[in-house]
């Protein structure tokens, strides 16, 4: 019986250059099989666990791995991302499940959503809903809806962290969040509201216009059109610094898998919400670490966004320690202005989103407090940013 491995440290991660080397390779869209093997031979296996789980890639790992000599990887590695993957399989079924009966009860109450990232990113970008990691449910639902929708999701057992009296204050929080009491689901309801990082108000019923069915386990289920998926990830990606493999792996994925993507259309989409150069910086990182192919017209756009190579040059500084290394509070207020661009709007971005108070600022939970000033909300809110960004990694 092969021994388990045991893992480093996952606060060690930005040492680990050779296995971040391997990581790139298993992910990338062109596989290199004998660059791969070459370094694979110096690898230490228990980093190279880790890595993998820490930037989210499980799962493109055991598949790169499986299409391998099997005297090349070491029998308690495939067992343990057999393990893994058994795990993510499962999980993924609970999640498929509830998802089913949560789209099913806001039908019959004729609340519209449509599903993004989670399961339908996977199948778009991986062809498989438990290839990709992920542990929640994320839906777009209209604002109009949120308060009957909380309702329903309370009614079938979950617990909300925003409770209906912030939202009949009027409270936006950055997410409507539902956990289930003794279980590991959570749903995650957004809208055009709380989609703060998108540098425009997302146009939601061009979103529910453009919507498709996506298919899997026998279901159909309403998601984003590719087109409106990928700016969607790239402006995810950029919320987050690009500090995991994961996001950019998705962009890559989902440019080899989709190949009928209506590039005007992908343009319009992230015009229409000053996401361009999110856009661009996603496709440079899905392009130069992992070679993902794009057409010659945007590639010849998304090459002569100056700005877009500079941040995904910045970005590589501390993408392979997988957030243990963040970016500082200043150089993280730069980024965001320069992800946003322009004179005017970089700054106007910034600003907005250091004075927009979510459920963190308002602190939901008492009654009294849900009733704060708006104003005072605002206030605090850089306060607290600054002590949260100004101590470092995670934990």
């Amino acid at each position: 019986m092969a021994e388990p491995i045991s893992p480093s440290h996952p606060s060690r991660v930005a040492s680990f250059r050779n296995e971040w080397s391997a990581l790139l390779e298993c992910a990338s869209a062109s596989r290199d099989r004998q660059r791969l093997a070459g370094l694979l031979r110096s690898v230490d296996w228990s980093r190279l666990l880790v890595l993998a789980d820490e930037h989210g890639v499980a799962g493109q790992l055991a598949a790169c791995l499986r299409s391998l000599e099997d005297n090349s990887v070491p029998p308690e590695m495939r067992q343990a991302l057999v393990e893994r993957q058994r795990a993510q399989i499962f999980f993924t079924l609970r999640l498929t499940a509830e998802l089913f009966r949560i789209l099913e009860r806001f039908t019959f109450e004729g609340i519209g959503a449509l599903v993004v990232k989670g399961p339908v990113l996977a199948v778009q970008a991986y062809g498989d809903p438990s290839m990709r990691a992920y542990g929640d449910l994320d839906l777009l639902v209209r604002q109009r809806d949120i308060r009957r929708a909380t309702e329903l999701m309370s009614a079938a057992g979950y617990a909300p962290a925003v409770p209906l009296s912030a939202i009949d204050a009027g409270k936006i929080p950055g997410q409507y969040l539902f956990s289930k009491p003794n279980s590991k689901l959570i749903v995650e309801l957004h809208n055009d509201l709380t989609l703060r990082y998108f540098p425009r108000r997302l146009p939601l019923e061009d979103f529910f216009a453009r919507q498709i069915r996506v298919r899997f386990d026998a279901h159909e289920v309403p998601a984003l059109s590719v087109e409106d998926e990928l700016v969607l990830i790239c402006i995810h990606g950029a919320k987050h610094f690009w500090e995991r493999l994961m996001w950019i792996a998705d962009v890559a994925a989902l440019l080899s898998r989709q190949t009928g993507i209506d590039w005007e259309r992908v343009a319009d989409s992230a015009q229409a919400v000053g996401a361009e150069r999110m856009l661009h910086t996603g496709l440079r990182l899905a392009a130069d670490l992992l070679r993902a192919k794009l057409p010659d017209k945007v590639q010849a756009k998304v090459q002569a966004d100056v700005m877009a190579a500079r941040l995904a040059e910045q970005t590589g500084k501390w993408l392979p320690a997988a957030g243990y290394a963040p970016p500082g509070l200043f150089e993280r207020a730069l980024f965001r202005m320069r992800m946003r661009g322009g004179m005017l709007s970089a700054p106007a971005y910034l600003l907005r989103l250091s004075l927009s108070p979510t459920e963190e600022d308002w602190m939901v939970g008492a009654g009294a407090e849900v009733q704060r000033h708006g104003f005072l909300d605002a206030v605090r809110r850089p306060f607290r940013l600054a002590r949260k960004y100004g101590r470092g990694g995670k934990s």
